[in-house]
């Protein structure tokens, strides 16, 4: 993927993800909602559950592949920013159903093989 940048291949990565996630019955209410605690990548509906995904890729799985680079201080942060999230939409984090999910994306871009984890954190 010479002559790509980060920026280009995560902007790929994310449009295949929401397709994906289309496909699979989930509307796509926002992309990268920005706050002072980080990105969402995806937000997502699921009937009434709001739906907060974090889109992965790597070329190769040589170095554990890419849900394993989902740390504990980046869920932490994605937790963060989704409450700044419903603050923003004036909703109550803890009466609003959420849930967080990883879509994995590997191999060719083109035609990634997809990994969907739904609830992973």
């Amino acid at each position: 993927m010479k002559g790509i940048t980060t920026k280009l291949i995560g902007d790929k990565g994310e449009a295949q993800a929401a397709k994906f996630l289309q496909e699979n019955n989930l509307i796509v209410i926002g992309k990268n909602f920005s706050s002072k605690f980080g990105e969402l990548d995806l937000v997502c509906q699921d009937q009434e559950v709001y739906v907060f995904v974090e889109v992965k890729y790597r070329q190769s799985s040589q170095f554990g592949g890419a849900i394993s680079t989902i740390s504990k201080k980046k869920q932490q942060k994605l937790k963060l920013c989704a409450s700044f999230y419903f603050q923003q939409l004036g909703l109550n984090e803890y009466n609003t159903p959420c849930r967080f999910d990883v879509v994995a994306l590997q191999g060719s871009l083109d035609k990634p093989q997809i990994t969907w984890l739904k609830n992973a954190f």
